[in-house]
């Protein structure tokens, strides 16, 4: 199954350029995946129906007869790759994979060559096969659950297929909107049934579904039970949520032949036949089941009458069809179970026809419109032949399938409607249920009928339609369909022998199954379900030839009562309410917004504090007393914080807001954690940069301060804030119970990641997880900060132009760009000492005034000292004080200082690798490191220590886990080279030119008015 599973999914990722190759024929391909599951499916069938036989060898035999597959995922969550192939999913497995097959190579002559995105469809299609065999063999509740959610994102992309119309991206989104939210509540009660069974092993549940429903957690999982049904009725289109179905037909006809007739829609009903056996004697189960059942049976085949596009009868068709297998499958009883999954297949099988007939009528025609449809019958007698067969099956006529299965239904019905309740009094509400169960089936007779009509008559005063012939393949895959129609009319028996073990399930205290259930038959005597088959029959001609009275009748009906009218006004609604919403707090203030934040972060927890009425904690104190010191910088963070809000100079604010953060890096070094101290002293001095290089486009005073009541508020809230925030730590400090984890670090980080630095060995080794995480959104917020300075790429190359004389000048060229760049750095290496080491000489290109000899100097003195600096605090960090986060900073404190000396082509000459590509390098170094041990048999980032004897150093031990360090280091010296690209030397481009784009000074030889001094710097 795991195999099935990752065809399916391997073919739809290299579908894209299988079609790029062989176009529309390359559906043939894509149907050999599902066609060859399917001979496999079938070679399998021994395997499921007797038991131990064929079972993944990790997996113990499975009782009752199927084949089961395990795979650990997450063990902590109790959440396994489990999949079992009873005989319920092989039964939904057989209209998955065949139907699937055949409407794939339907596809390959449904779709012409110029059809727009045929692989992104194509690969979709398979996918979402894929999917629906994951969701009916998944033994897991939640793998169930994520499959449940691919099905409906992938349907939501195969309905907006036509993504130019506008109802199709309606459609989409309704479907994915209305699925969505019944799996979120089908979601909360998944979590709540496995956490009241204590396992999400479905069919452990099923197996303990007794005591669960009758034990001390019954209301849990009666209100489980309900959510989980919510999820069923959304899917599978039940009243009140009827309507996102027929909007659905929005998409191309293969897709509801396949998604809304025989996969998707029937997940639905699956899961309430999977649940069936165990809980359908829960309190809720079965008016849910019945009612919404019936109710949709009846609306579905009312709405069917009125519709003049032959695919929308189709679809209320469906609709009602799913409400009748709903009340089937879920009425808990064997012969019941029986019937619901032989109107099942018998369902796909005539459903999945009559769309692949109505893909042909509207791609040979051009129309659905029954009022345009004349003399169709007489172009192509097959299809009309193949049409009749599958509409004669919808309406239950013999000796089809769908007869078969439909008077096997009104037999459980009858004995479920004339037996006595569990008290042994007659049930009134049995009668009621089969007599709407008729009434239903006369509707479906009639509208059934009308499809025949409206598709293929010749109508009076209609010319006929303009008909194309139609090619044999493209009428193969109806063809076989109709073909298995009457081939399991006529012969019911493997039906039968499929389903009787599922049958089974639902027979207590040893019963004879068989008896129970009963059997599959083309004729069962004269029985009650015969006569109620006969009454069916009458009543659906009469209300057919009587169809212009029905209309009429039809007619005088509210136009509101419309469930998708519904639908609009809700969502409209919400619209609304949104709007309003959002008015009212989206006021574009940034006083308001924080005021607002940090006043509920006040109230909420002083709150929790006041009610809980908890003593402050003992052995609190002011000072350290064995560290005086944290007076003194705590003294001095008070003074920077009053004097950033004092201060009248954005400079000075920033300066002073440093100031609090260099004091609480003090605060580190003292109480004895060098490395944070070491990390929060280089994270200041490069935020201060930052900040510093980005207030430049700024004026340089505060203006337009919020005054007056204002300042008051502020004041009063932030005081207010700190405050709280100072006794939420003492508190929260207080409270704890338990030994702290971190007390286990120490001797973890040196017997498990072979490190005393128990920071470093934290962050690469026992929490890599985390930090791999940080430095994936480190790399998002650097092309962030890109993406808004940048239009057009990240500045990462130097600019070059052939009007350049010399050829070595423009090491990377970035096209479009003027020679401004390249003709200056050309100038400034010809003074030079060597034009192989060039170094530093790029200073001659900025002006005078900004020029500093004195930096020049230091900056070569330091800038080496400083990267050799940065590489041993990245080696030695796992033992001592450092590590890459540590060392990157310093070698981006390197850059900036030779930035701030040498101006922006500098930059670019300390740099030949980009920021992006360094980026994309560190990343791709610390997912490496965490890869490669899983490859070698390991975990994911799992270290290993490696000890070796090397000439001249001795005895060595590496630990692979630096490996992942080093990533870190070169995503921090990227992220430092992006920040000085985009708030440095982007800006200073900037305001070397004018607002049209000309460069102020520009010298007649092209080289800048800075070099000669004369320019604006």
């Amino acid at each position: 199954m795991i195999t099935v599973l990752a065809v399916h999914f391997a073919v739809a990722a290299v579908a894209p350029f299988l079609f790029r190759k062989f176009r529309r024929n390359s559906f043939y391909a894509l149907a050999a995946v599902p066609a060859g599951s399917f001979v496999w499916l079938l070679l399998q069938r021994d395997a499921v129906y007797q038991g131990a036989a064929g079972q993944a060898s990790a997996a113990p035999p499975s009782p009752g007869g199927a084949v089961t597959e395990i795979l650990p995922w997450i063990p902590e969550l109790k959440i396994e790759l489990a999949f079992r192939m009873d005989a319920l999913a092989w039964i939904m497995s057989l209209l998955v994979l065949g139907v699937g097959a055949l409407v794939l190579v339907y596809c390959a002559r449904y779709f012409k060559n110029k059809d727009s995105n045929l692989g992104g469809f194509g690969a979709q299609l398979l996918a979402f096969a894929g999917a629906m065999f994951g969701l009916v063999t998944a033994d897991d509740l939640l793998l169930m659950f994520i499959f449940w959610e691919l099905t409906t994102v992938l349907s939501y992309l195969l309905i907006g297929y036509a993504r130019t119309r506008l109802s199709a991206r309606r459609s989409a989104l309704q479907a994915l909107m209305v699925t969505t939210a019944g799996g979120l509540a089908m979601l909360v009660g998944l979590i709540i049934l496995g956490f009241s069974a204590g396992t999400y092993r479905i069919s452990a549940i099923l197996e303990q579904a007794p005591e669960l429903a009758g034990g001390p957690a019954a209301g849990a999982v009666a209100a489980a039970v309900v959510l989980i049904l919510i999820g069923a009725v959304t899917k599978s289109a039940l009243i009140p949520f009827h309507f996102w179905l027929p909007g659905a037909m929005a998409a191309p006809t293969p897709v509801s032949a396949y998604l809304h007739a025989a996969a998707m829609v029937k997940a639905g009903v699956y899961l309430v036949a999977r649940l069936a056996p165990g809980f359908a004697e829960t309190a809720y189960w079965l008016p849910m089941v019945l009612v919404l059942g019936l109710a949709t049976m009846l609306v579905g085949g009312y709405r069917a009458l009125r519709q003049t596009d032959i695919k929308l009868i189709l679809a209320y068709g469906t609709v009602s069809q799913l409400g009748f297998l709903t009340m089937v499958v879920g009425l808990g009883k064997p012969d019941a179970a029986l019937a619901g999954l032989a109107l099942l297949l018998a369902h796909g099988l005539f459903k999945a026809t009559l769309f692949l007939v109505v893909g042909i009528i509207d791609h040979q025609s051009g129309t659905r419109d029954l009022r345009k449809l004349s003399g169709v019958y007489k172009s192509s007698r097959a299809l009309a032949v193949v049409a009749a067969i599958g509409a004669a099956s919808m309406a239950g006529i013999p000796p089809l399938a769908g007869f078969v299965a439909k008077e096997s239904v009104f037999e459980a019905f009858v004995h479920y409607g004339t037996s006595p309740d569990a008290a042994g009094q007659p049930n009134p509400w049995g009668l009621v249920v089969l007599a709407g169960l008729v009434l239903g089936s006369i509707l479906t007779f009639a509208y059934s009928a009308r499809f025949m009509w409206g598709a293929f008559a010749a109508k009076p005063g209609i010319e006929p339609t303009p008909f194309k012939a139609i090619k044999p393949s493209f009428l193969a895959a109806p063809a076989l369909l109709s073909l298995l129609t009457i081939v399991y009319g006529l012969w019911p028996a493997p039906v039968d022998e499929w389903i009787q073990p599922y049958a089974a399930e639902f027979v207590h205290d040893g019963g004879d199954p068989a008896s129970a259930a009963g059997h599959l038959a083309l004729w069962h005597g004269f029985t009650p379900a015969l006569g109620l088959t006969a009454i069916t029959f009458v009543l659906g001609v009469a209300m057919f030839y009587g169809r212009n009275l029905v209309a009429r009748g039809q007619s005088l009906v509210p136009a509101w009562v419309d469930g998708d009218r519904a639908y609009q006004v809700a969502i409209g609604a919400l619209d609304d309410v949104a709007v309003w919403v959002t008015g009212r707090t989206q006021r574009g203030s940034l006083f308001f917004y924080l005021a607002v934040i940090l006043t509920v972060a006040v109230v909420l927890p002083l709150t929790a504090l006041i009610i809980a009425g908890k003593p402050l904690p003992d052995g609190l104190y002011f000072i350290d007393p064995n560290s005086p010191l944290q007076l003194v910088a705590g003294a001095g963070i008070v003074i920077g914080a009053l004097a950033a809000v004092r201060a009248n100079k954005r400079f000075l604010a920033v300066l002073m807001v440093s100031v609090t953060g260099y004091g609480i890096a003090l605060m580190f070094a003292l109480q004895g954690a060098p490395d944070l101290a070491l990390t929060q002293m280089l994270v200041e001095t490069i935020i201060l940069v930052a900040f510093v290089l980005a207030m430049r486009s700024l004026p340089a005073e505060l203006r337009d301060r919020t005054g007056g009541k204002y300042r008051v508020i502020r004041v009063i809230i932030g005081v207010a804030f700190g405050v709280t925030m100072i006794f939420v730590a003492i508190y929260a400090m207080g409270a704890r119970i338990a030994t702290p984890v971190s007390l286990e670090f120490p001797r973890l980080a040196y017997e498990g990641g072979g490190g005393l630095n128990v920071v470093n060995v934290t962050l690469v080794d026992i929490r890599a997880w985390d930090t791999f995480g940080e430095i994936s959104v480190l790399a998002l917020a650097a092309t962030g900060v890109a993406s808004l300075i940048f239009v057009k790429g990240r500045g990462d190359g130097i600019r070059s132009s052939s009007s350049v004389a010399e050829g070595t000048v423009g090491r990377r060229s970035v096209a479009g760009q003027s020679s401004r760049d390249s003709a200056a750095l050309a100038l400034t290496r010809k003074f030079a000492a060597s034009t192989r080491d060039a170094w530093l000489v790029a200073g001659r290109t900025m002006a005078p005034e900004r020029r500093s000899i004195i930096f020049e100097v230091v900056t070569r003195l330091v800038f080496h000292s400083m990267v050799v600096f940065s590489i041993y605090l990245l080696l030695a960090g796992h033992n001592l004080p450092g590590g890459g986060f540590a060392g990157g900073l310093m070698a981006g404190l390197a850059l900036t200082i030779r930035y701030l000396a040498g101006g922006r082509f500098e930059l670019r000459e300390a740099t030949p690798v980009g920021a992006g590509t360094l980026l994309g390098i560190g990343l791709a170094t610390a997912a490496a490191s965490g890869v490669v041990p899983l490859l070698l048999g390991g975990q994911v980032f799992q270290s290993a220590i490696i000890e070796l004897w090397m000439p001249v150093f001795g005895d060595i031990k590496f630990v692979t886990s630096t490996i992942f360090d080093i990533g870190v280091y070169i995503v921090v010296v990227g992220l430092v080279l992006d920040v000085l690209r985009s708030l440095g030397a982007e800006i200073d481009e900037h305001f070397e030119e004018r607002p049209a784009g000309e460069t102020e000074g520009q010298e007649p030889d092209g080289v800048p008015a800075e070099t000669t001094g004369r320019g604006k710097a």
